[in-house]
Formats: structure tokens, C-alpha cells, sequence
């Protein structure tokens, strides 16, 4: 942007302040979103804007904008105590933040209330992982290495692996193995379709999470955050078919996550923790060549082909190829078996509400 074109951010949000306290709400709305459309960031523009809103009667808007000012002031290591806000400013932060804790608990319950209303004796374990979520309750993790990044649901059983007794589907798809294999192998040499796992904003980021001489995890997905990745699967009809037929976790914007994983030779995807315990991550070995192991809460696999394994990726995971050829596994999102199918429920709704809630607040949670 030219000279000609620059905003005096600092001369805007005096003149805003001063509005706000003569309750003129509608010229400081203005006023904010000439900032805003000029510095996204600005977290006290979005402080006052919110304000606005909510002086306006506007209560879902000014939570979401609230919430998102709190967010980028602390990324900036402020709003974190009196010491980090500025005096002006502590009386509205302090009630910026007591307004997002009611309002987030009151569209949280009514996500709830639904499912509440069919089962109200049967939600105990998913009301405690609300109140740990939105931080009113601490999370007494049963076992040191789980550490969910997202939502944790207290008192299942602490398990890194599962038994396979539990997921009778099994079957289903490791008799398909060989039809799998086949589609895969018709796109394996092919970059279209396939995609980097994970996605950083810089290179030095890489090294954060993939170790060895040339670390490569790629992905040919299905679906990813919920959302069905159609072109691919009409690329693997059978594979498709088959996944449809599995009892997989469906959350709007969340779930499932299900693809062909793919790690190129001597890459290492280093220790890290998954987003929640509500749901499993199975892998169907496809292709597996020596050195090539996982490692969940401190007790190492070795792939098998053809044989499936589930794990709870809350805790502390890792995996690596130290092989010279490909390895391919078949990743596909579950639920823990042993959640209620109430429970699943009343999980589906609560989780798409938080991503709602956080996407219309700009927010990248970490809720994957």
C-alpha cells in the first residue's frame, strides 16, 4: 500500500476509544472495519469492534470477535496478566473475557441440549470434557504420555493400542487388502492427487516434525477435516466402496480424516500427540518395507500387510521408513469403541459446534 493509501491505525483507534465511551456504537463499527480491512491483526481495533457489537445486540458476533482479539493479543504475548495489557484497556479485556467464557459455555450446552434431552442421565463424561476444553476443570490425564491437542474425554480406558475384538469390521477390510493395493499401486509414480500431509508455512517449520535426509509424508486423500475429496475417490472406486461401508467418524468440517499415507525412504515423522481421544486412528498396511515401525505411547509395531492396528493418537506417537523403498499405509479416522452411541452423539454435535464457532472467529484450532 502507498503512502497515499496508509491508514493512521494509532489516530483511529483513539478516536474509536473516545466513541466508545460516548456510546456511539455505530461510527465506532466504522471506524474498526476501516482498521481491520486495513490490519487484520489489530487485536485492540477488533477489542473495540466487538464492543460495538455487543453495545449493538449483536451477541454472537461480538463473542466471535472478542474471542479472536484475545487470541491475537496472547499469540503477541499480551492480555495474559495486568502486567501484559495495557491499563486503558484492562477493565474491557477483563470483561472481553468473561463475556466469551458465558457465551461459548451457553452455544456449547445448546449444541448439547438435544442430545441431552433424549439421554439426560448419559452424558456425564462428555459434560467433564466441555468443562476441560473451555479450561473450568483440569484434564488429570490417567497416563503422562497422553496429551490431546484438542478434546480430551476423561475416564475411557488408557489404552495405546486396542484390541482387535473390538472392531469387527476388521475383517471388511483387511479381506480387501489386495483390491486396495491394486488402486493404489494405479497412482502410486503420480504427483497429481497426492498432497503434502502436513502443510507449514515455512521450511524451517519441517523440522518440527520430520526428521531424516530427506524427509517426504504424503497423502492421496479421501477425506480430510470431513470434507470427501470426490475427484480421489472416483479415481479408487473400490477402496471408496469399502470405506463407506466402515462405521467412520462423521463430524461437519472435523471428520473423518482417511487417506493413503505415504512415506518416502529414511524420513522420520517425529514424537507428537493427536487432537482428541474420541476418536482412533486405524492404519491398514499396504505396502511395508523393512526398518519400517510406529511407536505410540513408548510400545513400538511393526507393520504387517494386510493386518490392521488401531491406536489412540493422544498419545505420544512416531514413525519412520529407514528403508529405501516406499512405505503406504491406509489411514482411516474411528471412533473410540468404547464411547455410548449417546455419547457419540452428543461428541458429534458439540465438536462441529466448536469448529463453527472457531472458523467464524478466524481461529486455526488444533482440533486434528
Amino acid at each position: 500500500m502507498n503512502a497515499q493509501n496508509e491508514l493512521d491505525v494509532e489516530a483511529e483507534l483513539i478516536a474509536a476509544a473516545r466513541l466508545l465511551e460516548q456510546n456511539r456504537a455505530p461510527e465506532v463499527l466504522a471506524i474498526c472495519e476501516r482498521v481491520l480491512a486495513y490490519r487484520p491483526k489489530a487485536f485492540i481495533g477488533r477489542l473495540y469492534y466487538a464492543h460495538a457489537l455487543n453495545i449493538l445486540d449483536r451477541p454472537y458476533e461480538a463473542t466471535v470477535n472478542y474471542y479472536r482479539a484475545i487470541n491475537d493479543a496472547q499469540r503477541r504475548g499480551r492480555w495474559l496478566s495486568p502486567e501484559t495489557t495495557l491499563s486503558t484497556l484492562q477493565e474491557l479485556v477483563v470483561f472481553a473475557m468473561k463475556f466469551v467464557d458465558a457465551e461459548r459455555r451457553r452455544l456449547f450446552e445448546a449444541a448439547l441440549a438435544p442430545t441431552r434431552a433424549r439421554a439426560p442421565d448419559g452424558l456425564a463424561r462428555v459434560d467433564e470434557a466441555l468443562s476441560i476444553y473451555l479450561g473450568e476443570a483440569p484434564a488429570n490425564y490417567a497416563n503422562d504420555r497422553q496429551r490431546p491437542k484438542f478434546l480430551y474425554v476423561p475416564h475411557l480406558p488408557t489404552e495405546a493400542y486396542f484390541a482387535r475384538a473390538l472392531f469387527p469390521w476388521y475383517e471388511t477390510l483387511e479381506r480387501a487388502t489386495e483390491t486396495i493395493r491394486g488402486e493404489l499401486h494405479a497412482l502410486l509414480g503420480e504427483n497429481e492427487n497426492f498432497e503434502p500431509f502436513l502443510k507449514f508455512d515455512s521450511q524451517d517449520q519441517v523440522s518440527n516434525y520430520l526428521g531424516g535426509e530427506k524427509p517426504n509424508w504424503n497423502a492421496f486423500f479421501f477425506y480430510r477435516h470431513g470434507q470427501r475429496y470426490d475427484d480421489n475417490c472416483a479415481r479408487c472406486p473400490a477402496t471408496t466402496a469399502i470405506l463407506e461401508s466402515l462405521p467412520l467418524v462423521r463430524i461437519a468440517e472435523h471428520a473423518p480424516e482417511i487417506c493413503f499415507s505415504v512415506l518416502t525412504p529414511d524420513s522420520h515423522i517425529l514424537p507428537h500427540h493427536g487432537s482428541t481421544n474420541a476418536r482412533l486412528v486405524t492404519h491398514l498396511p499396504l505396502i511395508v518395507p523393512p526398518d519400517c515401525a510406529i511407536v505410540v505411547g513408548g510400545e513400538t509395531h511393526v507393520w504387517e500387510e494386510g493386518r490392521c492396528i488401531t491406536f489412540d493418537d493422544t498419545f505420544e506417537h512416531e514413525a519412520w521408513n529407514r528403508s529405501d523403498k516406499t512405505r503406504v499405509v491406509l489411514i482411516v479416522d474411528v471412533w473410540n469403541p468404547h464411547l455410548t452411541a449417546i455419547e457419540r452423539d452428543a461428541l458429534t454435535a458439540l465438536i462441529a459446534a466448536i469448529r463453527a464457532f472457531n472458523r467464524d472467529a478466524g481461529v486455526i484450532a488444533s482440533d486434528h
